[in-house]
Formats: C-alpha cells, sequence, structure tokens
C-alpha cells in the first residue's frame, strides 16, 4: 500500500523520489519503495526525511513507533506543569513572544491577562506578522452560548462577554495587517493554547474555575511525537470554523 502522506509531503516540498534519496543518501530504489510499499526507513533516515518536508514522523509513519516508546516521546514533550497560570514565570511567557518567528497562536475566550502582561501586545504581534510569522487570535464570539456558558460556570455570567467585548479593541492594531488574523470562534475550550512556533502553553479549564487557577502545561515540539501535534490541531480545527473580527476582512479575503 502506498504511503500516500509521504507523497503529498513530497509534492508540497518539490522534490522528486530522486531527490529525496540524493538529499538523504540512499538509493533512489530504496526511497521509491519508502512511497510506493509504505516501507518505513531506518530511524535516521525518518527523521532527515521529516526535517526535510517539514512533517513531523509520527504523521508520515504513524505505524513505524511502538506505542510504548511513542508514549516515553511524548512524555517529553511535556517541558513542566505549572499548577496554575499565575505560577508560569513572566521571563517564560516574554521569551516565547520575544523569539517566535514562524507561529504566533492564541485560541481563549477573552485572555484578558494578555495585553496587561505585553502592554504592547498588539503591536508586537503586528511587527511578527509583518516579518513573516503567521499570527493568528481566536476570542470567542461574545454573543455566542459558549462564552454565556462559561461565564455562568466561572460565577461571573454577563462579564465574560463584557471581558471578550472589552479585549477585542485592544487588537485594533492588528487589523489589516498581513499575515495576521483575529476571529471569533463558537465552539466549547477545554483549554486555552498559547503557541509560539515549537512551544506551546496549555492552559486547561475546569468547572466552576477561571483559567488562571487551572494547570498549564509547557510543551515542546518534538519530531517523532505527536502531543503537541494534538493541541496545534485543535487551534486549526477552531480556525476553520471562525469568523474574523472585522467583517470587512472577511470580505476582502473571499
Amino acid at each position: 500500500m502506498p504511503n500516500e502522506r509521504l507523497r503529498d509531503a513530497l509534492l508540497r516540498a518539490g522534490l522528486t523520489p530522486a531527490e529525496l534519496a540524493d538529499r538523504v543518501g540512499v538509493n533512489p530504489k530504496t526511497a521509491e519503495r519508502w512511497i510506493t510499499q509504505e516501507r518505513p526507513p531506518y530511524l535516521r533516515h525518518r527523521r532527515a526525511v521529516a526535517t526535510l518536508v517539514q512533517e513531523r514522523e509520527s504523521y508520515l509513519w504513524p505505524d513505524a513507533l511502538p506505542p510504548n516508546r511513542l508514549e516515553r516521546i511524548n512524555q517529553s514533550e511535556v517541558v513542566r506543569i505549572y499548577s496554575r497560570r499565575s505560577a508560569v514565570p513572566t521571563d517564560l511567557w516574554h521569551r516565547l513572544m520575544e523569539q517566535a518567528t514562524a507561529t504566533i497562536s492564541i485560541l481563549v475566550y477573552s485572555g484578558l491577562f494578555l495585553p496587561e502582561l505585553f502592554p504592547r501586545l498588539a503591536k508586537t504581534l503586528a511587527q511578527k506578522a509583518r516579518d513573516g510569522a503567521d499570527v493568528l487570535v481566536l476570542l470567542g464570539d461574545p454573543d455566542s452560548p459558549n462564552v454565556r456558558e462559561r461565564g455562568h460556570d466561572e460565577g461571573i455570567g454577563e462579564v465574560m462577554a463584557g471581558k471578550v467585548r472589552s479585549v477585542q479593541r485592544s487588537y485594533e492594531p492588528l487589523r489589516g495587517v498581513k499575515g495576521a488574523r483575529v476571529g471569533l470562534h463558537r465552539t466549547t475550550l477545554y483549554n486555552s493554547i498559547y503557541r509560539f512556533d515549537d512551544e506551546m502553553l496549555v492552559n486547561t479549564h475546569a468547572f466552576g474555575f477561571p483559567a488562571a487557577h487551572a494547570p498549564v502545561l509547557h510543551l515542546r515540539r518534538l519530531g517523532s511525537g505527536d502531543m503537541f501535534d494534538f493541541y496545534a490541531d485543535s487551534v486549526d480545527r477552531t480556525m476553520s470554523t471562525s469568523l474574523r473580527l472585522w467583517p470587512d476582512e472577511e470580505a476582502a479575503a473571499t
């Protein structure tokens, strides 16, 4: 059975099987068998190919790693667990933001603490986008039942929707900036997610408690792991059903 994932990754990378073989250092027939027979390469070659096509090993060869080894790798993606969001060092937030150059994703209901943590948040994100980063901010739709329910769960009622409306204004500098998107989602968030390139802070949610009082996972992506990508995929799924905050941008994008 052919490995369609590897074939597609090579097409997107603009590589032929022969070019792949040359870059990785194997016989062209060997590289061809990786594609046509779904024969997994040796570990060193899997890593080289995944790096070359910018895909994760677990995506290209989901059955190559035994479950126990994949579990150990996933555990290694967890850098640290903080008991609550306020325990995450301010220096860590700033390091992640400053060093990010390719991807910054923020998935929250309001994330009202962010403009307080970064007084120039929107301007910083705008500059990151102008420098080539993909910047995504997804806020809860203040008119959605999901935001209303979250407010009641936390015991603050309509204050939650008010927090979202308040924070919307702080992202105004991102309006019209190429490479930046600010959207509204109508999903139930089980986690608030903050991605900075290949590092991520996942703020878990718990019924009856504000997100600030819930644990945070600090993750760092590994090529063979899939925990980081599990949460990254969640952000992508939420984005696919979201609407842009500014309707004129929605119209311009169609």
